[in-house]
This record gives C-alpha cells, structure tokens and sequence, in this order.
C-alpha cells in the first residue's frame, strides 16, 4: 500500500494530482489517505507525527510524505528504508525521528529526474513517480547515502510541543506517553492537566492527558473541544512536572 502524509489538505487540487500520478503508475495498489493535514511548512512538528504512526503499517508499505517549506532548492529528495518500511520526501528533518528510532536504517539520494519537473511541485512530479516504482518493485536511480544524514542531532527524542489537533479538538503532543511519568501532570495553555486512562474516567467538560492509541501523549476535554476550552494551537509548548 502508499500512505500519504501531506499538508496538502483535501480541498483543492494538489492530493488529487498526486493520486492521479499513483493511479498511472501503480495501478491496483492501495493509496490511503493517513495525514493530508500534517502541520503546514513545519517538518520538525510533523516528524514526531510521522515516526508515531508508520510503525503501525505493515512491513513493505511506502510513505508519500511531502511537508515542504524548501521544494525547488537545494535540499535533497531521498527515499529511506526504516525497519522495511519505504519513506519517499525531502531531507529536510521529515524523517528524522522515525530514522533515529529505527532497528534497521537505509538512506537514498534520489538521482532520477524526471522530465517535467516543476519547480513547486515534486510531490506530484518527483514523489509520487518514485513511491509508485517502489510499490511495484521498480528500480528508482538513487545514491547512498549515510544513515546519520537523516537525523537532526539538535532535535530532541520528545517534543513538548503540541504537534496535531484532530477533529474533536484533542491535541496531540509530540511526546511519547510511555516517556512521561504516569503521575505528572501537563501545563499547557495555562491549564494543568493530570492524566486519566480514557475520557470517560473525567467528568464532561474536564480536561485529561492520556496516552492516545498511537502512543503520543494527548490532551483532551471530555466531550468537548480542549483546543478550544484550553486555548490550544498547533506549535504551542507544554510542560511537564509534578
């Protein structure tokens, strides 16, 4: 299968354009929809989406990931392997997080260019050509390239920042829970927060941090909306303490 993870959104045309390329050169193989709306021109937030949920898919499954504040310079395309798994994007931190977590690592330069190659798009032009060969098994014209170049040493192993606000309002951290210490309590937005297993272990309208199904520490509101009651945005810190 292909996961994309963008911050395209699904209005407009540039996911379409991307699924059409997939649809050409990969017929048949599944193209799932995980993010289209990663945090827009911010890589380093969305790597610690990224690494929390590929693990989940199955070994062989390619990521489309295209959160890309530099396309048309000179920062490189690459496609790495992290413990089977293909990702196929910028190196411009996407992929750091899930690359310094992983058991085995392998990184590519991507070499091939093709011929129309506009200088705004390489999701449509250069990406998505590339996961569709992997997908398919097909050769892609590529250099190797140290695994350690992928990384970005000053980015630390927890973020404590808030990385993804989902439909319901709940904010996800780019903390692991299972790094938090079950008794600490969260800060953010001037709120503090103590941790509960699930929603309902709150009374409505309490807000709770917990860890969500993916493993990232998440703060909610029961039953309603804690970006809204908490005053809570995309990039906004959060502490931990006692």
């Amino acid at each position: 299968m292909i996961l994309l993870f963008t911050d395209f959104g699904l209005t407009g045309p540039y996911t379409g354009q991307m699924k059409a390329v997939l649809a050409q050169q990969a017929p048949g193989i599944p193209v799932i929809d995980l993010f289209a709306d990663a945090p827009a021109f911010d890589p380093q937030l969305s790597a610690y989406l990224l690494a929390a949920y590929a693990p989940a898919f199955p070994v062989g499954s390619v990521f489309l990931c295209v959160v890309d504040p530099g396309v048309g310079t000179d920062r490189r395309p690459v496609m790495v392997e992290a413990d089977g798994r293909w990702f196929v994007g910028p190196d411009n931190g996407l992929f750091a997080l899930l690359a310094r977590r992983a058991t085995s690592l392998n990184a590519w330069t991507i070499d091939w260019i093709p011929d129309r190659l506009s200088a705004s798009f390489h999701g449509r032009d250069l990406f998505a050509p590339v996961a569709a060969n992997l997908a398919t098994g097909q050769p892609v014209e590529r250099s190797l390239l140290p695994s350690a170049a992928i990384d970005r040493p000053g980015w630390p192993d927890e973020l404590s920042r808030i990385v993804y606000v989902d439909v319901y309002g709940n904010a996800m951290t780019g903390m692991r829970a299972a790094t938090v210490p079950p008794d600490a309590v969260l800060t953010a937005g001037g709120t503090r927060i103590g941790r509960a297993r699930t929603f309902g272990d709150v009374r409505p309208g309490e807000a709770l941090w917990y860890g969500n199904s993916n493993g990232l520490a998440e703060i909610a509101v029961n039953q309603g909306r804690a970006d809204r009651a908490l005053g809570l945005t995309v990039g906004e810190a959060v502490s931990v303490g006692p």
